[in-house]
């Protein structure tokens, strides 16, 4: 049981750390707040593709 625990924390600080990552560096290269929240989305649905391609 601790191991799905921690798997599942491991899971969810990677995406959020992972869309955090998306915005900073598309804020770094376009300077637009625009792209950058369409960069954290994009990174989303990615997340909900690899869901449910491998799980």
């Amino acid at each position: 049981m601790e191991r799905v625990v921690y798997r599942k924390e491991i899971i969810r600080n990677g995406i959020s750390f992972g869309s955090v990552l998306a915005i900073v560096m598309s804020w770094t290269l376009n300077k637009s707040v625009i792209w950058a929240i369409f960069h954290g989305l994009i990174g989303w649905i990615y997340v909900i593709y690899y869901i449910l391609k491998y799980y």
